[in-house]
Formats: C-alpha cells, sequence, structure tokens
C-alpha cells in the first residue's frame, strides 16, 4: 500500500493558490481507488481550512514543515516539535539584532493560533502583520500579550536581504534549530526567513505517518527547500517543473508544472485513474 503525500504551494495548488477542479476530480479518483493520500505543507492548519475542505483530506497531516500533525478523527494533534524557551531566546536576539521585528507563531489551549511580535519597524512589517490577520483563525497581538501556556512553532521575519543571511548564519550556530530563507513575493529587495525545530521536518513527519498508518510505500510531491527531507526518505519523489534545482536533481522524475495541474495528471497514468 502506499501513501502519497503533498506539498501545497507550487506543487498540488495552481497559481491562485486553489485546488482546480481537474485536481480535485483526481483527488476523488484516488479516494475511491483506496489510495491513501495526505498534505506536508509549511502553512498552519488554519491556513489550509479553505483548501482541505474542497476534497476529502481524511489522514493525519503535517502543517509547518512537521512541527505539528494533525489527526482529522481525533480533532487534535498527535505529534508536536515545539521551540524551547532557549532556542525562542536565541532566535528573538538573531532577528532583533537585525533591526527586524520577529513574529512568534504559537498554538495555545483550545487550539487557538496566534502571531505575536515585539513593535514594528517599518510599513513593510505592517503589511506583513495585516497579512497574518487576513488569515483565518489567526489571531495577531504585540508580543506582551502572548500567554504563558502557549506554545511556539515556528518564528519567521521580512526584511533586507543582507539582515535575513546574517540571521540565518546565527541560527546556523544552533543545532537544535534550522531556518528556511527565500526571495519575498513582495520583491526581490526583501526576503523571508522562518525558523523551527531542527526534529520538526517534512521527512520525519512522513516517515511517523508511513508508521501509524502501516504502509509500505511513500511517494511524495514538493518543489522547495523544505520538500528535500521527505525526497530522502521517499520511495519515490516526484518535482513539478517548476520546482527548484534542488528538488528536480533529488526527484526519481520531474512531471508537469504546478499550474498546469502536473500533480494530478501524472497521478492519473501512475494510478490508473479513470
Amino acid at each position: 500500500m502506499h501513501l502519497v503525500v503533498f506539498d501545497l504551494d507550487g506543487t498540488l495548488l495552481n497559481a491562485g493558490s486553489e485546488l482546480s477542479s481537474y485536481t480535485r476530480e483526481t483527488l476523488e479518483l484516488m479516494r475511491e481507488a483506496e489510495v491513501a493520500y495526505t498534505i506536508a505543507t509549511g502553512r498552519t492548519r488554519n491556513d489550509c481550512h479553505t483548501i482541505l475542505s474542497q476534497s476529502c483530506f481524511s489522514l493525519p497531516q503535517a502543517y509547518k514543515n512537521g512541527v505539528v500533525i494533525w489527526n482529522p478523527t481525533a480533532a487534535d494533534y498527535s505529534h508536536s516539535n515545539f521551540l524551547t524557551l532557549a532556542e525562542i531566546q536565541h532566535v528573538v536576539d538573531a532577528v532583533m539584532q537585525q533591526g527586524l521585528a520577529p513574529f512568534l507563531f504559537t498554538i495555545e489551549p483550545g487550539q487557538k493560533h496566534g502571531a505575536y511580535h515585539p513593535p514594528l519597524n517599518n510599513t513593510t512589517e505592517e503589511r506583513l502583520a495585516a497579512l497574518f490577520r487576513s488569515r483565518p483563525g489567526l489571531e495577531v497581538r504585540p508580543a506582551a500579550e502572548m500567554p504563558a501556556s502557549a506554545d511556539i512553532t515556528n518564528i519567521s521575519a521580512l526584511g533586507d536581504p543582507a539582515a535575513v543571511d546574517a540571521i540565518a548564519e546565527l541560527v546556523a550556530q544552533e543545532p537544535g534549530l534550522v531556518a528556511y530563507a527565500g526571495t519575498a513575493l513582495e520583491g526581490a529587495e526583501l526576503k523571508w526567513i522562518d525558523i523551527h525545530h531542527i526534529s520538526a521536518s517534512k521527512g520525519n513527519a512522513v516517515t511517523l505517518l508511513k508508521e501509524q498508518l502501516g504502509l509500505e510505500r511513500v511517494l511524495c510531491f514538493g518543489d522547495s527547500d523544505n520538500d528535500l527531507s521527505m525526497f530522502q526518505i521517499a520511495d519515490e519523489a516526484y518535482a513539478p517543473r517548476n520546482a527548484k534545482a534542488p528538488l528536480k536533481a533529488a526527484a526519481t522524475q520531474v512531471i508537469g508544472h504546478h499550474d498546469e495541474d502536473g500533480v494530478a495528471r501524472f497521478l492519473r497514468e501512475r494510478f490508473d485513474l479513470r
């Protein structure tokens, strides 16, 4: 039995960050054929609610690059890799030394999700905070209001590329942390960084899911750096044509573009879905 694992942005979703009708139909065919499938994404569960409600995702799902695993049946998180207090302090210090505001993302009692930040430095960070506020189920508040009971899943920042690169270098000195960074959607003059516990990876989460579900083989699909860990543990790994070069190099095969239903078209052939 196979476990098929999808990254979302740049992979299963189209350029509008949606499941196309063709992809939704393909997922329904997979369900009817009893092919197990789930997601491993850098997004939060709340951020995916509208997307996943368009199709049947009934198996446990990995969020925040494997920081947490959500079990829909139990309606609870079954696995977590939160940041420790020492790691949090290290990251916050590194970000603020570069003149940027860290955004601390939390899971709180009652499965509440939050994002907390110190005073913002500029209009770029204010726009970022506004973007976070637009996400369903995410409360964005000043850092002073963060409850002691909150668990921190990851810390993010946005700013000048040189400042972000300096943060990445400081974070690399902490063996318990891992950072992903890249050019911001707002333009090449800005760069984002996202930092979480090193045990939180898509590869570790997918390995755990495979064991829990008692499945034999993993097929995974991804396009970016945070997908490499699951490419390394998968029996088959597929990168869409738009994927970064390291993903294409590590892939079993390069398939169609994410905005042309590349994953869905491959799946219909791979599993003979009619």
